[in-house]
């Protein structure tokens, strides 16, 4: 799978439609780079783009683009809703796919540097690239905002990372760094700005100072009013949503808006989220509610209608949620392919995609059958007292069909380390070394994806016997096939453990490892005939 980077600079221009064409042009138009999203805000008079490629892609795209904003925008005349320091604001750089932090670090510092010496202005580092701790959050870097500028640049603590200590008037500085994710979530109200603020002051980690802290960690917020909607908004920046989701940042402003006797009316996402983030949401309201959603589908929907993504304009999924947006940009891999191409290509002259992805698929189908028997059985009249039943029996397998499509690419990607490790070369000692290495780090990846699946698969044997039990009886046929189907993956994953294992030199993983995939083997066998034998004592009773 590629390497892949999210952009996010944010240019202080919201309102004039040719130049935020001319950057959004600056960066579609730069090689290996895809332009994902341009969100431009009339009040705040910024533009947010999201952009992905490979690390040096997208360093230069971002460069494409400040050389644009350079020669378009003029700071000493900016106005705006938002907090601002540069005509280039900030420019954070995103790990998205096979990279790491540490990779967007080294991307933030190689942006820097080259932007100072190309413009001749003044960049901070902040997040994980910042060189000081008083640097890594961004509203510290940009305290006081350009205005300020002329005289923090004078200041020995306020030198710049790159470029020089001089303050420049149609530029100001720019920052730029490593960061997580960010969520820039907005609520809306049918209230004032300074009500909107009070409310932010209450929820942002910072709160109102050192010694009145915020509810939210990790959450920068404030109040403000647009103009072009008539309404306020609890403008948040939600900096890590594992530690503190949308639906918290949403639930407490509308409980804090209640006691002031203030309507909530929906919310917007500025710029792109993350799918799990979405999903994240979803099961809350789901738990909360009492409500039955498997499909992804449906979830994205419910939090779209839950948080009113569309009150001020449509929220596409396809447009709007990263994954989505990278999936419709990246070529398709194995499990995207259709039907008819993936046996194709099972049948080329060619070892991957082989027995490992044949097993992964036919595991994908058979927990499919599981999850369509108990659909067939929920919701029917006739079965209405086993829906407590199918709405407990009916996720695992639901969640294993993903599962078990991933490990398609999973176990050709992991062959693939492997070819790649074997020619590598090996003229020197040195050379030797590192390879027989990559080659001993490919071998145990590729016994794992395998081992992995099994391990799935043995999860599945419980709640695929009491569906066989209790499910529709006209489906019999299909619980047969799935355990058929589920037995057969664990056999073909057992003996794609055993392939790769015959030249792992770590002997304890080899014997554990052996060990565990004979058992789940076993386990296969004995719980798909317990299950085949429950569903031939049905056909015989009825």
């Amino acid at each position: 799978m590629a390497r892949l980077v999210e952009c996010v600079p944010n240019f202080s221009e919201g309102r004039d439609k040719e130049v935020i064409d001319a950057i959004a042009r600056s960066i579609s138009e730069t090689e290996g780079v895809s332009l994902l999203d341009v969100d431009p805000g009339v009040s705040t008079n910024r533009t947010v783009y999201t952009f992905v490629g490979s690390p040096v892609a997208v360093v230069t795209g971002a460069l494409n683009a400040a050389r644009t904003a350079f020669e378009r925008i003029d700071m000493s005349r900016h106005k705006g809703e938002h907090p601002r320091c540069g005509a280039l604001d900030v420019c954070p750089f995103v790990p998205v796919q096979n990279v790491s932090m540490d990779d967007c670090v080294s991307c933030s510092e190689e942006f820097g540097q080259k932007l100072a010496e190309m413009l001749q202005v003044p960049v901070f580092l902040y997040g994980a690239a910042a060189r000081c701790e008083s640097r890594r959050s961004l509203p510290a870097v940009r305290a006081g905002e350009y205005e300020a500028l002329p005289e923090k640049m004078l200041k020995s603590e306020w030198a710049p990372d790159f470029g020089p200590p001089l303050f420049v008037p149609s530029w100001g500085a720019t920052v730029t760094g490593a960061r997580k994710f960010l969520i820039a979530f907005n609520i809306n109200l049918l209230s004032t700005k300074e009500q909107a603020h009070r409310i932010a002051l209450d929820l942002r980690e910072q709160g109102r100072g050192r010694d009145q802290p915020g509810l939210l960690r990790r959450v920068q917020g404030m109040g403000w009013f647009l103009d072009e909607s008539n309404l306020a908004q609890v403008s948040t920046n939600i900096l890590d949503f594992e530690e503190t989701p949308i639906h918290r940042v949403f639930e407490e402003t509308c409980s804090r808006a209640q006691e002031l006797k203030l309507p909530v009316v929906g919310s917007q996402m500025v710029g792109l989220v993350p799918l799990q983030a979405i999903l994240d949401t979803a099961d809350f309201y789901i738990q909360r509610d009492e409500l039955f959603i498997v499909e992804e589908e449906h979830k994205v929907r419910l939090v779209i209608s839950k948080l009113g993504l569309d009150s001020l304009g449509p929220f596409d999924p396809k447009q709007r949620i990263i994954e989505y947006m990278v999936s419709s940009h990246d070529a398709a891999g194995l499990s995207s392919l259709p039907l008819r191409e993936f046996v194709q290509k099972v049948g080329a002259r060619s070892a991957a995609p082989g027995g490992g992805s044949v097993s992964a698929a036919i595991a994908a189908l058979g927990a499919a059958l599981g999850c369509m028997v108990g659909q067939m059985t929920f919701g029917k009249r006739q079965f209405e007292g086993l829906d407590s039943v199918m709405r407990r029996l009916i996720p695992p397998f639901h969640r294993s069909m993903s599962l078990f499509t991933a490990m398609i690419d999973e176990d050709a990607d992991a062959f693939n380390e492997y070819m790649a490790a074997l020619k590598m070369p090996k003229s020197t000692a040195e050379e030797r070394t590192r390879r027989d290495g990559a080659l001993q780090s490919g071998l145990q990846r590729a016994v794992l994806v395998p081992l992995s699946l099994a391990r799935r698969v043995s999860e599945l044997w419980t709640p695929l016997k009491e569906l066989s039990e209790t499910g529709n009886a006209a489906c019999q046929s299909d619980a047969q096939v799935a355990a058929k189907a589920l037995e057969a993956a664990a056999f073909g994953a057992h003996y794609n453990v055993l392939i790769n294992l015959r030249d792992v030199t770590d002997h304890d993983f080899r014997e554990k490892t052996e060990r565990e995939a004979s058992a789940l083997l076993r386990d296969a066998q004995d719980n798909a005939a317990a299950c085949l034998c429950v569903c031939e004592q049905r056909t015989s009773a009825s």
